[in-house]
């Protein structure tokens, strides 16, 4: 099938354990669809819009170590809301197809670490999101002792403040190791079509299997 009709109109988000390189992927993928000529619309999840930003300035902030578990879901699911009505089905139905730094599919990660019920997640995604769920989901997968040397690593290779890691990233290993475990319970339990990917390796060599899931399979 030709990947430009196949994609227009898609919704897709990569995700996965911190320092899983998702977001070098997001940004590799879209740079790729875009010399094909493929009209390529990329966001984040919490933000993409201007309210989502003030919400994932809350999120991501010292305040997320004082707040309910409870606070933190319906938060996540605001910014949803907003981005989805906002930018995603506009898009959409312009016929591009949209790439998503996370989405629901992270709070039933993180916030499932904190032991919230997936299947709650998942109902309060319902009323965010309606019916605009990703068409593909891949989760780039790497250990969690991995991915959070990666996060230090990267801190310390660029300095300054903006680099530290942020409230989320700095919670214990453990549940880090709970993060990625049920990232990996989501295929079959998660709408849409969910992809688990190697994250191990070279940027390159990750991004040769993003390009293997979205030229092959269907969705």
């Amino acid at each position: 099938m030709d990947l430009i009709k196949k994609l227009a109109g898609k919704f897709i988000v990569l995700d996965g354990p911190d320092g899983s390189g998702k977001s070098t992927q997001l940004r590799m993928l879209a740079e790729s669809l875009a010399a094909r000529k493929i009209d390529v619309h990329t966001t984040v999840d919490p933000g993409g819009t201007e309210i989502g930003q003030r919400i994932r300035e809350i999120l991501l902030s010292d305040s997320l170590k004082r707040m309910d578990v409870g606070c933190e879901t319906l938060l996540f699911m605001a910014s949803r809301a907003q981005l989805i009505g906002e930018v995603i089905e506009p898009a959409i139905q312009a016929g591009q197809v949209v790439l998503c730094d996370r989405f629901i599919s992270a709070t039933c990660a993180y916030q499932g670490a904190r032991n919230v019920k997936i299947e709650r997640i998942l109902d309060l995604g319902r009323y965010a999101v309606r019916e605009t769920w990703p068409d593909l989901t891949i989760i780039i997968d790497i250990p969690a002792e991995d991915g959070l040397l990666r996060v230090q690593s990267r801190s310390t290779c660029t300095g300054g403040p903006a680099s530290q890691p942020d409230a989320m990233e700095s919670r214990p290993l453990a549940y880090h190791q709970k993060v990625r475990e049920l990232f990996l319970s989501l295929p079959g339990r998660y709408p849409g079509r969910v992809e688990l990917i190697d994250g191990s390796g070279a940027p390159e060599q990750v991004h040769e299997r993003v390009m293997e899931v979205i030229s092959h399979v269907d969705f």
